[in-house]
C-alpha cells in the first residue's frame, strides 16, 4: 500500500474540504457516482455547503394540474433574463393545449385544455395585470382577486394551487445590465409599488432624476441616487415589504430593515416552487422540467454575450456595486447554493429511479424465468402421467389377453381328460 498526504498550506482556497464541513450531500451512499460537470458549469458552481437545507428543502415536485384549477405564477425581476425565461413559458412547452401567440401580439393566450381559463400568469399571457414587474408583495395580495375577475360571473369560485417561479442573476452583473438599460432610456415609472394597500409617496421614495427619463446617466451617478430601486432589487422583490413598513424608511433601523428584509427574501425564495439562476440556463431548464413535470421542446441556450458582459469595471466600482447590494449578494450565495443541492439532489433521485427500474426489470425477468421453468415442470409431469395411464393400459389389455389363453387352455385340458376318464369307464364296465 502508498500512501499520499496532501498538506494545504494556510490561507489556500484550493482545498476545498479543509475545513472539515462535509460535502452536502455525504448522508447518500458512497456507491452515487458524481454528476459529470457540465459545459455550462464553471468550478466555481461546486462548491460546499454553508447552510443546513433539509431533504424538504431541496425536494420539489409539483403535481401540476393543467386541467384543473392550478396556476404559475411567474415573478419577473428586471434584467435576470425574465424576458427569454417568459417566451420559454409561452412558445416552448410540449402542451396538450399549446399557448395561442399570434404575430403582432405580445400576449398569448394560454388556457387549460377544454376550459377558457389560464393556467399561466405571466407577462406573456395575462400581461402587466398587477403592475409592471410586480414583486413578491404586490402579486400575493393581488393574482387571486385577477385570477378570480376572470372567471365567468356565474361559475363558482375555484379554490387555486398558485405555484410562484422566478430567476435570480449574479447582482453584480445585473445592476451592470440595469444601468445600461436606464441610460437607453427605460425607466418603469409605470411600476405601482404597491404595498399595504398603497403606492408609495414622493418623500418615501424619491426620483432620481427630474427629467423624462435617465438617459445617458453615468454609472458614478446611478450609483449616487440613495433612492435608486436597482440596490438590493432581488431581495427587495422577493421579500414581503409589509414586514418593514413598506417604503417608510423611518419605521425602523437600517440594520434591523436589511435583516428582515433578507430574512424574508431567503425565506419566500425556499418556499417557491421553483427558482432558477439566468447563468445556468441548462440546469434551470432541467429543475423546471424536474419540478412541474412539464417539458420544452427546445434546449435552453447560455448566452455570455450580454450588453453587462460587455461593461469593463475596476476593482474599486465593483466593489462599491457589491457594498450598494449587499443583500442581494448575501441573497444569491444563498440561492446558488440552493439551486446547486437541488440539481444535485434531482439527479440522486433520477439515479435511484434507475437503479429501482432496473432492478424492478430483473425481479420482473427473474419471475418469468421462474414462471417459464415452473410451466416447463407442469408440462413435463403432465407428460409423465399420460405416459403412465398408457402404459397402464397396455398392460391391462396384455394381462387379459394372457388370463383368456389360459382360461381355454384348461378348458382343454379338462376336456381332454372328461374323455380319458369317459373311456376309462366304458372299458371297466
Amino acid at each position: 500500500m502508498i500512501g499520499y498526504q496532501y498538506i494545504c498550506p494556510a490561507g489556500s482556497t484550493s482545498c476545498r474540504f479543509g475545513n472539515g464541513e462535509s460535502f452536502p450531500f455525504s448522508k447518500y451512499p458512497a456507491d452515487v457516482k458524481r454528476e459529470s460537470p457540465d459545459p455550462d458549469e464553471d468550478a466555481s458552481f461546486r462548491f460546499q455547503s454553508k447552510f443546513n437545507f433539509t431533504r424538504e428543502d431541496l425536494e420539489r415536485h409539483v403535481d401540476f394540474d393543467m386541467k384543473g384549477n392550478d396556476v404559475i405564477v411567474f415573478l419577473h425581476i428586471q434584467k435576470t433574463g425574465g424576458t427569454t425565461f417568459g417566451r420559454h413559458l409561452v412558445r416552448n412547452i410540449h402542451l396538450e393545449r399549446p399557448c395561442d401567440c399570434r404575430s403582432g401580439q405580445k400576449k398569448c393566450t394560454c388556457h387549460r385544455p377544454g376550459k377558457a381559463e389560464s393556467w399561466l400568469f405571466s407577462r406573456f399571457s395575462t400581461g402587466w395585470s398587477c403592475g409592471l414587474h410586480a414583486d413578491w408583495t404586490e402579486l400575493t395580495n393581488c393574482v387571486p382577486a385577477v385570477m378570480n375577475k376572470k372567471q365567468k360571473k356565474d361559475a363558482p369560485l375555484n379554490r387555486r394551487n398558485f405555484y410562484y417561479i422566478t430567476l435570480l442573476r449574479d447582482p453584480v452583473s445585473r445592476y451592470l445590465s440595469e444601468w445600461k438599460h436606464v441610460q437607453r432610456g427605460a425607466t418603469w415609472k409605470t411600476a405601482l409599488h404597491m404595498c399595504d394597500g398603497r403606492p408609495p409617496t414622493p418623500d418615501e421614495l424619491p426620483a432620481c432624476y427630474s427629467s423624462e427619463d435617465w438617459t445617458g446617466v453615468s454609472l458614478e451617478e446611478f450609483m449616487a441616487c440613495p433612492s435608486n430601486l436597482a440596490n438590493n432589487r432581488q431581495t427587495r422583490m422577493l421579500a414581503d415589504l409589509s414586514l418593514v413598513g413598506c417604503y417608510n424608511l423611518s419605521s425602523m433601523s437600517e440594520e434591523r430593515r436589511a435583516e428582515l428584509l433578507l430574512s424574508s427574501a431567503k425565506r419566500n425564495l425556499l418556499r417557491m416552487a421553483f427558482f432558477g439562476l439566468t447563468e445556468y440556463q441548462r440546469k434551470t431548464q432541467f429543475l423546471f422540467e424536474r419540478t412541474f413535470g412539464l417539458h420544452f421542446i427546445t434546449a435552453f441556450t447560455q448566452i455570455n454575450g450580454t450588453r453587462a458582459a460587455g461593461v469593463t469595471v475596476g476593482t474599486p466600482t465593483r466593489r462599491r456595486i457589491e457594498e450598494l447590494n449587499t443583500l442581494d449578494m448575501q441573497l444569491y450565495e444563498y440561492a446558488r447554493e440552493l439551486f446547486s443541492q437541488r440539481v444535485q439532489y434531482c439527479h440522486h433521485q433520477e439515479r435511484q429511479e434507475e437503479r429501482e427500474r432496473k432492478r424492478e426489470q430483473r425481479r420482473r425477468m427473474k419471475e418469468q424465468k421462474a414462471s417459464q421453468i415452473q410451466q416447463q415442470d407442469d408440462n413435463e409431469r403432465k407428460d409423465a402421467e399420460q405416459e403412465k395411464m398408457e402404459l397402464t393400459g397396455v398392460t391391462e389389455d396384455y394381462s387379459s389377453q394372457v388370463a383368456e389363453g389360459l382360461g381355454m387352455q384348461k378348458c382343454v385340458v379338462s376336456g381332454e381328460l372328461y374323455v380319458v376318464m369317459h373311456r376309462r369307464a366304458v372299458e371297466l364296465l
